[in-house]
């Protein structure tokens, strides 16, 4: 979270301990929560991964498989065969990653500084970026450079202008903005909360943060699903391929 809470009672939206190292600056804490989401997220795969079995699966294989087999069926849905290589993969490391970059700030690294990576641009901007440029890479693969682009012009050549922004830059910003302005929104509602009186500091706090948790779910799973529209709409489906 981009928020820093001062001694005095103020409250710093957008506030990082930064560090400058070749003529760049880098937010550390945005740096260190990210590291740590992605370490949680590989370990409960792995771990996940070591103890899978078909017989008595565990409450976390049954999460993953959960998962997976969403992701599976929302991308058949939109599809069909033609799912490009690795688009399933994509998606159900995005949803796990942001989810658990969203719910950092319940976790106890929360007090220490750790705090949701996603409350930064400087982390979700780079996501949408992989999404788009994945997206396109896949939709000239399958249907060739010339068909992929030519779509643009039609009905009619004169809406191309408007139909390349909205691809190429509403659709992407609008993405990223989404995430990052709920889950920031969220973070400095939890440092204003803390400003509170603490003989009522415990109500709202419990409240915000179930809230909170639904609204990390909610996040990560609307960008998991926008992600798989536009590869959609960028490769098509089998139906659409035969008429």
């Amino acid at each position: 979270m981009s928020t820093a809470v001062l001694a005095e009672g103020e409250i710093n939206p957008g506030a990082h301990p930064t560090v400058e190292f070749a003529g760049l600056t880098f937010n550390i804490d945005t740096i260190i929560a990210t590291v740590f989401a992605a370490a949680i997220v590989c370990g409960l795969g792995l771990y996940m991964a070591r103890g899978a079995t078909k017989g008595r699966p565990t409450k976390l294989q049954l999460a993953f498989e959960g998962l997976t087999g969403w992701v599976q069926g929302q991308v058949r849905e939109g599809m069909g065969l033609r799912t490009p290589r690795g688009v399933v993969e994509l998606c159900v490391t995005l949803f796990a990653f942001i989810l658990i970059c969203n719910w950092l700030a319940q976790l106890p690294g929360h007090a220490l500084g750790v705090f949701p990576p996603t409350a930064d641009v400087n982390l979700v901007y780079p996501m949408m970026l992989v999404v788009i440029i994945w997206v396109n890479v896949a939709g000239i693969r399958s249907q060739g450079a010339k068909a992929y682009f030519g779509h643009m012009a039609k009905p009619y050549a004169a809406l191309a202008p408007i139909e390349f922004v909205t691809l190429y830059f509403s659709r992407p910003v609008s993405l990223a903005l989404r995430l990052w302005g709920n889950v920031f929104a969220g973070g400095l509602m939890i440092s204003l909360i803390a400003l509170m009186p603490v003989y009522i500091l415990w109500a709202p706090t419990a409240a915000w943060k179930l809230f909170e948790l639904f609204i990390g779910l909610l996040q990560a799973l609307i960008f998991t699903l926008l992600t798989i529209i536009y590869f959609s709409e960028a490769v098509g489906s089998d139906e659409g391929a035969h008429h």
